[in-house]
């Protein structure tokens, strides 16, 4: 039978905060746009330090976030941006079948260079209307955020690389810690110490990620790593889980 009354869980709870959060920092960034576009002169060149103002304020958060996937952490980050540590990798009882799990990165990585490719696209596209002054260095910021917005939403709601990726839920998804790289990719037009020191970081947790798909195959695989499986989710943070659980 059925129970329909299970809570949502603390991970998830976690998690729309931080959703409310980086709405909240959104819409602040809207405000200085409309009111005080000059403050977002601080990413052109090396204006970076020639004062402080409240977007370095949002460029230490977002440091401070790669930072964090850089780092094993077990409570209250997901599994899905874990999975690369070993702390956190739980080893199937009986042996891994390696041609299956050869096979299963091979599928996986196939499917997440088709998403670079296109947000490589998308890339292109904003760094075009960018440098043919369409679009000015306020709004590569706003873009930067709304991207930092739909990151979470990506997680907790709906993801559209889902339909490429065909991943069952965050947990299992091959390009969890990619979103940094996505975030600011498209602000690389910009051409200064923000955008590139944004840009480079997220280039690092990204090759970790990759080195670590690459050498350690078996964290990334719920037929291999345990704590993949729902079964063993403490996370909860799909759509999906209730559906499977509640069985």
């Amino acid at each position: 039978m059925e129970n329909n009354n299970i809570g949502m869980s603390k991970t998830r709870k976690i998690y729309f905060l931080r959703l409310i959060g980086r709405i909240a920092v959104f819409m602040l960034a809207i405000l200085v746009y409309i009111f005080d576009k000059n403050m977002f002169d601080f990413a052109d060149g090396w204006n970076f330090f020639n004062g402080f103002s409240l977007l370095h304020l949002l460029w230490m958060l977002w440091m401070c976030d790669m930072i964090l996937q850089l780092i094993p952490i077990k409570s209250h980050i997901s599994i899905g941006s874990q999975k690369v540590f070993e702390s956190l990798f739980k080893p199937i009882k009986e042996n891994i079948n390696h041609n299956k799990l050869k096979q299963y990165i091979k599928d996986t990585t196939a499917t997440a260079y088709k998403v670079m490719w296109i947000w490589l696209s998308v890339t292109v596209l904003i760094s075009a209307l960018h440098l043919c002054g369409a679009i000015d260095t306020g709004m590569m910021i706003l873009v930067a955020t709304f991207f930092y917005v739909c990151d979470l939403i990506c997680v907790l709601i709906w993801c559209p690389f889902r339909l490429i990726m065909h991943n069952k839920c965050c947990t299992t998804c091959r390009i969890f810690n990619w979103d940094h790289l996505m975030m600011f990719l498209p602000i690389v037009a910009l051409n200064s110490f923000f955008s590139w020191s944004l840009v480079i970081f997220a280039i690092v947790v990204w090759l970790v990620w990759e080195l670590c798909v690459i050498i350690y195959p078996e964290r990334f695989w719920e037929n291999s790593n345990m704590a993949l499986r729902c079964s063993e989710c403490t996370d909860k943070l799909c759509t999906q889980y209730c559906r499977k659980l509640r069985k």
